[in-house]
């Protein structure tokens, strides 16, 4: 008897999944590039100081270079899923760290090429923006393809502490690379190393014919096939796809705001403390976090939780309870509870690994990078302008409380919205087989 359209696509789906060797290799992988991605996007903000002596930028002009990542990186999140759906993620991502780590190792020599160092520094970070933007919605993509469902939780939060991991790599090696070579040699290091793990994947883990036929298709424009077609108009009437959408933005827009003003609320609030400590303590604890909400998320669904439960449990957290300690941060005088209280917080955040991001796998799978680009634009244009909207209620109220109280009232926003209209059911199947 043979089986309707849906269901085959689903058993072939699930014949692609990675064996559990094949899991733990590329889940290794994953984490070593998201930590690579994460050291190339903060070379900049970390030589900036240096490069503004050499070539005379005011503030201004810094801010320039440094905001124009954003400028490209909102850009490209919604053809970054939508091509890992269907040319595979793996390849998107491979082909996109090839440029962002050409692109980075080549830096100091844009700096030097002419008199017009603002523009190509600029243009070059325009590019990383763009460049950068296509990974994780490919990587959720990828993920949401070849992981199980029962573990994607666990192997997302882990590829997820990547990003911790390159930020304190890079901010250890940074000091004793300016110190001894110059700012040039961050960009060198940053930049060689992504060359090297670009190298690593494509010798051991993809093959060449697979690469091949991906530039091939990419070049010719064309479909892989008629089912890698975004049910878009289905997609976008499902309330749970909203739910989805506007949680991802509310936790991306919490992270933002906090990832921003946090060292100058430490650094005003404190001045004699040392920097180290509140830079670098609040992403020791979300390492662990990260981890220990992925393996609480699958170890539950495998204990026969339902899949929504587990996923708006851990939005409760990642949500609701990190929001609770941001408001503590601005009702407290002691450095040693504001340490504490800013560490809760983005710890907790890092839940939404476990909750959200997994989520929008579990509605969409075959195209969930899509989707989750969809919703990381929106995540990432809201950051912006609650930012700004922060650094605005500082300033006219001169009060730090009031930028506490907007990253709770966002994501209380977004949690209240996930817990009412947030369902784990499959949306991207024809009604008569959706998973009930």
């Amino acid at each position: 008897m043979q089986l309707p359209p849906e269901e085959a696509r689903r058993d072939v789906a699930e014949d692609a999944q990675w064996s559990r060797p094949e899991c733990q290799v590329w889940t290794g992988t994953l984490l070593l590039g998201t930590g690579l991605l994460y050291c190339a996007r903060i070379s900049m903000p970390i030589c900036v100081a240096s490069m503004s002596q050499d070539f005379g930028w005011n503030k201004k002009e810094a801010g320039i270079v440094l905001s124009s990542f954003f400028w490209g990186y909102c850009l490209t999140q919604v053809v970054g899923g939508h091509l890992g759906d269907r040319i595979g993620g793996e390849k998107v991502i491979l082909l996109s760290a090839s440029a962002w780590g050409f692109i980075t190792t080549a830096t100091p020599l844009l700096a030097h090429l002419g008199g017009a160092h603002l523009v190509f520094m600029t243009f070059s970070r325009i590019l990383m923006g763009l460049l950068q933007g296509v990974y994780f919605p490919a990587l959720t993509s990828l993920l949401s393809q070849k992981v199980r469902e029962s573990e994607r939780a666990f192997t997302y939060s882990t590829v997820g502490t990547g990003s911790q991991f390159g930020m304190l790599v890079t901010g250890a090696m940074s000091s004793l690379l300016l110190d001894c070579y110059g700012w040039q040699s961050v960009f060198y290091f940053s930049g060689g190393l992504t060359l090297l793990w670009v190298c690593y994947v494509y010798r051991y883990l993809l093959s060449e014919k697979d690469l091949i036929l991906a530039l091939g298709i990419l070049e010719r424009g064309l479909p892989v096939s008629r089912h890698t077609k975004v049910p878009w108009r289905q997609l976008f009437q499902k309330p749970s796809v909203w739910a989805a959408i506007i949680s991802q933005l509310s936790s991306a827009c919490s992270f933002f705001v906090l990832l921003s003003w946090l060292p100058t609320f430490f650094k005003e609030t404190f001045p004699h403390a040392k920097g180290w400590v509140f830079n670098m303590v609040p992403w020791l604890v979300a390492i662990p976090a990260s981890l220990f909400s992925g393996f609480l998320s699958d170890c539950l669904i495998n204990q026969g939780y339902r899949a929504i439960t587990v996923r708006k449990f851990m939005q409760v957290m990642g949500l609701g309870l990190s929001s609770v300690f941001a408001l503590c941060l601005g009702h407290t005088s002691s450095f040693i509870q504001s340490v504490v209280f800013a560490s809760a917080s983005i710890g907790l955040q890092t839940f939404n690994h476990s909750g959200i991001s997994v989520n929008i796998q579990d509605l969409a799978p075959t195209c969930a990078g899509f989707l989750f680009g969809v919703a990381n634009t929106a995540g990432a244009l809201a950051g912006v302008v609650g930012v700004y909207l922060g650094g605005y209620l500082i300033e006219t109220t001169g009060s730090w409380a009031c930028m506490f109280n907007l990253v709770a009232i966002i994501s209380s926003l977004g949690l209240c919205i996930f817990l009412v209209f947030g369902q784990a059911q499959r949306v991207d199947l024809s009604p008569t087989h959706e998973d009930l």
